[in-house]
């Protein structure tokens, strides 16, 4: 019995001397560890924008006879001045991220409109977006 929680406590305080037996054992385990569990087994990986955005990005209104529709972004998602290139540019990946119906579809984006507080603060943007159809601008 001795001996068997010599082993243990040897173990879990790493207290064998490098190049021992014992030693390169435990190293050969976590190697195997690491390097044969499968990827499934840990469910790290980061959803594809939907955690931050909950609640962030809102469908306001679709337009069915003009094929639109409107989401209201809330500004914090935009980590960046409002310069109509990089706006549209950041606008467009947020919304790809983030809305779930657009994940892997081509869309453009029509229109890009501050919402403002009473303070005259941005809090956000309405942006009225629209399918693209592979080859046109």
């Amino acid at each position: 019995m001795r001996k068997i929680w010599h082993l243990i406590t040897g173990v879990v305080f790493w207290s064998y001397k490098r190049g021992s037996l014992p030693y390169d054992v435990m190293v050969i385990l976590i190697l195997a560890f690491v390097l044969l569990t499968p990827r499934s087994w840990f469910h790290d990986q980061p959803k594809i924008g939907t955690e931050h955005a909950a609640g962030q990005i809102r469908l306001m209104d679709t337009d069915p006879s003009a094929n639109t529709e409107l989401f209201r972004v809330d500004a914090s998602l935009l980590e960046l001045p409002p310069q109509t290139g990089e706006l549209e540019k950041e606008t467009h990946k947020v919304l790809s991220r983030g809305v779930t119906s657009l994940h892997g579809k081509m869309f453009r984006i029509v229109q890009i409109q501050a919402v403002r507080a009473a303070d005259g603060r941005v809090i956000g943007y309405d942006v009225q977006i629209k399918p693209a159809h592979p080859g046109s601008h």
